[in-house]
């Protein structure tokens, strides 16, 4: 595409960044925002700045997807990831879940990369794998519940309660437990014929039931976990981890990073200007990265128990698409994906058309520009849009050309 351009604006206070011209020259779709090449893999997705790439993750506890769904869904991305619980009330099993969906995308579009989802800390039990980690297992003594978490005060198992699902902890300081979980995260790939694994809970820090002083065990677990895991599933799977890009000691076994926006903290405009250089760190790696945002207002239901209060949101979250996509757009690099949605249930914004999404966008000029060094505004150009977007006041404009 040529003869247009796109520019993106955006604000956010205290930090100095180099302003980059924003009349440079049209870029290759696997340049890198410092000039230099992406490095691609071969298992990696199709990418393609003709229009926003995107990134759907999504689960349904009650049943499996339609096929007009599928054709929805399929048409919008060729990168999907299939939550926790999918399929679990009718099949009784995520991997079953995950399979039927992972053969009906491959079917639809060959060359789709659909992954199963495996949590490194929570024992959710919606697996197989995890059947016995509930109250009736643990009442039983599986053997697998050698591998939980025990409160240091009271030597009973820590329990989650914090949510709508009950459930309990991981050990990672238990080796057998990190040989056991190793395995039972490739047998998922394997049973489901997904195309990779998204690993949950891989952020180094914040662990339910252990001291502070434990965290450097923690983080050396989780990189023995993942670097076994990625040599389980070989070369040609790949391996996201959620919340990763600050692990150091598992950034090298990772093939892509999700920024999840989990909270209020990681939508400040301090924390959003370290995420652009952290994309451009693991771009310059060779490796992907996804951009999750959540329109704000839902009620306060989960994946884990079904779907959630949608009243108002579908308007809520096509307002609010328009400053969260320009700050994904100011820190894209080649293989960045946004994720839209306002919750990982199917039925959260992940079947409503949004347009902007499928506008023509072309590949971005030069970097982002910080209109002066003490601003909280940015902007870039792509070929087909200008985007400019303010994090402190949170306001955005996007003009499609």
């Amino acid at each position: 595409m040529t003869g247009t351009k796109v520019i993106i604006t955006l604000s956010i206070a205290g930090l100095s960044i180099l302003s980059l011209g924003a009349c440079a020259q049209k870029s290759s779709p696997s340049q890198i925002s410092d000039g230099t090449d992406f490095k691609q893999n071969t298992f990696a997705p199709k990418f393609s700045w003709e229009t926003t790439p995107m990134y759907y993750h999504f689960g349904d506890i009650d049943r499996v997807l339609k096929p007009d769904e599928v054709e929805f869904i399929a048409k919008r991305t060729d990168f999907i990831t299939i939550e926790k619980s999918h399929g679990f009330n009718a099949l009784g099993d995520v991997v079953l879940g995950t399979k039927q969906e992972v053969d009906a995308f491959h079917k639809v579009k060959p060359g789709i990369k659909v992954l199963y989802y495996y949590n490194s800390f929570v024992a959710w039990p919606f697996t197989r794998f995890n059947k016995d980690l509930t109250p009736a297992g643990v009442a039983a003594k599986k053997p697998t519940t050698a591998f939980l978490v025990k409160n240091p005060k009271t030597g009973k198992l820590m329990e989650k309660t914090n949510g709508p699902a009950f459930t309990y902890y991981f050990d990672y300081l238990n080796p057998d437990f990190r040989k056991w979980w190793v395995e039972q995260a490739a047998e998922g790939v394997k049973l489901t014929g997904a195309d990779g694994i998204f690993i949950d809970r891989m952020n180094p820090t914040g662990q339910s039931g252990y001291p502070a002083e434990k965290e450097p065990e923690i983080v050396q677990a989780k990189a023995e976990m993942m670097a076994a895991l990625k040599q389980k599933i070989g070369s040609s799977k790949i391996l996201i981890g959620n919340n990763a890009a600050d692990n150091e000691a598992v950034f090298p076994f990772c093939d892509a990073f999700m920024f999840e926006h989990a909270n209020p903290e990681t939508l400040r405009k301090e924390n959003l200007l370290k995420e652009w250089d952290d994309m451009l760190k693991i771009s310059k790696a060779g490796k992907m990265t996804i951009y999750r945002f959540g329109a704000k207002g839902k009620g306060p239901t989960d994946i884990t128990i079904g779907a959630t209060n949608t009243d108002g949101m579908i308007k809520r979250s096509k307002d609010q698409l328009e400053y969260y996509l320009s700050c994904f757009l100011i820190g894209a690099q080649p293989y960045s994906y946004l994720q839209w949605n306002w919750g990982w249930n199917l039925s959260d914004g992940n079947l409503i058309d949004y347009p902007e999404l499928s506008k023509p966008l072309g590949s971005p000029k030069a970097a982002y520009n910080r209109v002066n060094p003490n601003s909280w505004e940015f902007t870039r150009e792509f070929e087909h849009a200008s985007v400019w977007v303010n994090t402190e006041t949170r306001k955005a404009k996007i003009t499609w050309h």
